[in-house]
């Protein structure tokens, strides 16, 4: 397993596949996370998204994830979007990428990481995830997406590195 930097938009067709094979994400959704790829490959003086791919031994892109610096803050960064194709799940890579947010963040001399996600009920094994790796809930938003669709937001503080 190796995690990079994504380097071009051949890459990209990969990641829709992975996170059209997650069924996690909307029509709208996939099409943010490929503008933000977008954005971060064609834009290199931009500095609000950054984009880290997972490859497999074989090479072959496993998952991905998306972050950047919250504007108007100090050393506060938002974690976009994160995916790891199924058939590759349960093998540490969905950790690896978030330890590898977190170290790049504490490197830039980030603080904090904030995530959302929705309250739906297919998002309950996400919700996990995040509160096994340390993230603890700071809000809830009701109703945010849709009715009956909250925003949850989690938050971890990092040590400067």
């Amino acid at each position: 397993m190796k995690i990079r930097p994504l380097q071009n938009t051949g890459e990209m067709e990969a990641l829709r596949q992975v996170i059209r094979a997650t069924e996690m994400f909307t029509e709208e959704e996939e099409k943010v996370a490929l503008e933000l790829m977008d954005i971060f490959l064609t834009q290199p003086d931009q500095r609000d998204y950054i984009v880290e791919v997972l490859d497999e031994e074989d090479g072959a892109l496993a998952g991905y994830v998306c972050y950047g610096p919250t504007p108007m803050t100090e050393g506060t960064y938002d974690l976009y979007w994160i995916a790891v194709h199924p058939r590759t799940q349960r093998r540490g890579y969905g950790r690896a990428l978030l330890e590898r947010v977190e170290s790049l963040v504490a490197q830039r001399h980030g603080r904090l990481v904030l995530i959302e996600t929705s309250s739906q009920e297919k998002y309950l094994p996400t919700r996990q995830f995040y509160l096994r790796a340390g993230y603890q809930e700071q809000a809830r938003i009701p109703d945010f997406y849709r009715p009956g669709d909250d925003r949850i937001i989690y938050c971890r503080y990092l040590q400067c590195k």
